[in-house]
């Protein structure tokens, strides 16, 4: 079952959603957050990215930059800039972008349930990552990011959310990336009760970002024993039949000692290359390379693809495998320099771009990782390779905040 439950949230108010809500905080370097800052002084950065607004000598992870980020949330409330509800509430997030709508459940979620397994992960965290979370929510005493959950989509819950999407409007914003976000507050408690009892039935959740803050949020609760509202976090929760995941590609700074010559035949032993006339590929199991200025593509040979193992058949773990291992000498790529992870919102042309500008030698794009093969990872207990999903819209931090005591 998902235990869910309502809390007494922390959110714009209304008339000011659109200055306060803010990109999350591990989007942007701190020049970046910075200028958004000046720009607009009400963003959410100034609790997010608070070492933004300190001198570059002060460490972004220092107690200095976390005070800093508390005393902008206490100023915050102090000003009206947030607001707290006064009954436990849920929350429906509602974006729309590029004619697709995902509707989420803004809820409290059991570390219980997270440390049993049955809110389910597929990555693995980077300590120092998640250190600055634990240390975050401690400073702010609450949880200022949601962790991005989600369930196979079930016909009564669809029913029910799409009723409560029909309510009233909290605030309804639309930013400059061309993203619509709608927040709605769900507080009868008739509604309330019908939202448990839904998801009550749903055996298992599913992280599909936010493994660092559901790990630091688990250590907090266990630092603090369960008390106040320790034991429970935020999420947004939404069905994996709205979502859209974009490809994660990748691009090589060299050739590994290789010629190009020596490198296609490599490449060959394993996969049929072909000139592609389309640089992004057309369906799960196949890849496109960039490289001398041409797009190739890539169909892995027979018996390549270890169709069994749900980690080992992700189209990142074949070119993980069989090309960056072997052939290029990526054999960690979670510190290897020499390999460099690009969003698919960035488009084919930010690959062959890299290789043109001569800051990479060579490109891949990959198909999207389908939630069914996420599900299939997480079911088994298994973990992804890195960065093997790319989830557009991004949620916007500042929504709604959960305060902890």
């Amino acid at each position: 079952m998902a235990d869910i439950r309502p809390f007494h949230g922390i959110r714009p108010a209304d008339a000011l959603a659109a200055d306060i809500i803010a990109l999350p905080y591990d989007v942007m370097n701190r020049a970046e957050a910075r200028e958004m800052i000046a720009a607009n002084p009400r963003s959410f950065l100034r609790i997010t990215r608070s070492d933004a607004e300190l001198p570059d000598t002060v460490d972004e992870h220092s107690r200095e930059a976390y005070d800093a980020g508390r005393a902008a949330l206490d100023r915050f409330l102090a000003d009206g800039l947030l607001q707290q509800d006064d009954t436990p509430c849920f929350y429906l997030y509602t974006q729309t972008w590029r004619g697709r709508t995902q509707v989420g459940l803004m809820a409290l979620c059991s570390v219980d349930e997270y440390d049993a397994g049955t809110i389910k992960k597929h990555e693995l965290t980077r300590p120092t990552k998640e250190q600055d979370r634990v240390d975050h929510i401690d400073a702010m005493d609450a949880q200022t990011g949601l962790v991005f959950l989600a369930y196979r989509d079930r016909p009564e819950v669809s029913t029910l959310l799409t009723r409560l999407a029909s309510g009233p409007v909290a605030w309804d914003v639309t930013t400059d990336d061309g993203v619509r976000h709608r927040l709605q507050v769900v507080a009868s408690p008739d509604d309330v009760a019908a939202l448990q009892a839904a998801f009550g039935d749903i055996e298992a959740l599913y992280i599909a970002d936010g493994h660092h803050r559901s790990a630091a949020a688990s250590r907090v609760a266990a630092a603090r024993s369960g008390a106040g509202t320790s034991g429970w976090f935020l999420a947004g929760i939404f069905p994996d039949s709205q979502l859209q995941v974009l490809a994660y590609n990748r691009v090589v700074a060299d050739l590994h000692g290789h010629d190009a010559a020596s490198f296609r035949a490599g490449v060959e032993a394993r996969f049929r290359l072909e000139p592609s006339d389309t640089p992004v590929p057309t369906e799960r199991g196949r890849f496109t390379m960039y490289l001398e200025g041409a797009w190739h593509r890539l169909t892995p040979l027979p018996g390549i693809v270890p169709v069994d193992d749900p980690v080992g058949r992700l189209d990142a773990a074949v070119l993980q495998d069989n090309v960056l291992a072997p052939l290029l000498g990526i054999t960690d790529p979670r510190r290897d320099t020499r390999i460099q992870f690009v969003g698919g919102i960035r488009g084919h042309e930010a690959l062959s771009q890299a290789v043109d500008r001569g800051d990479a030698a060579v490109a891949f794009h990959l198909f999207p990782t389908g939630m069914d093969q996420l599900f299939d990872v997480a079911d088994a207990d298994k973990l992804m390779p890195p960065k093997s999903t790319w989830f557009e819209p991004k949620l916007r931090a500042g929504v709604v905040l959960h305060r902890i005591s």
